[in-house]
């Protein structure tokens, strides 16, 4: 069963940690993805870097709901927020955008 107590006490004690793995790997992997489908490189590619990216982006808004719960609320956390909601929507718009332009057969 999960503890939320142990999941927001471990990410306020390895905050600078896991913020210093999430932001690269969401931009990394988010431009990965962009990239790819500029590149109209096969929607199962594109569908496997979206969802690789999109785990980075939950794990970063998941963070940084846990410090909702603690009670911190500054101008780092809407940030990281609203970093971490616009890779998830990029990532999203990579997958539908491809659907949308794919030519019935």
């Amino acid at each position: 069963m999960l503890d939320f107590n142990t999941l927001t006490l471990f990410s306020s004690n390895y905050c600078i940690s896991i913020c210093a793995f999430l932001i690269p790997a969401n931009l990394i992997a988010t431009a990965w993805t962009i990239g790819l489908r500029f590149l109209s490189r096969p929607a199962n590619e594109i569908g496997k870097s979206a969802a690789i990216a999109s785990i980075f982006a939950l794990l970063m808004i998941l963070h940084v709901f846990a410090w909702f719960m603690i009670g911190v609320v500054m101008a780092p956390t809407y940030i990281l927020l609203g970093l971490g909601s616009i890779c998830l929507l990029a990532n999203l718009g990579a997958i539908l955008l491809g659907r949308r332009l794919v030519l019935p057969t």
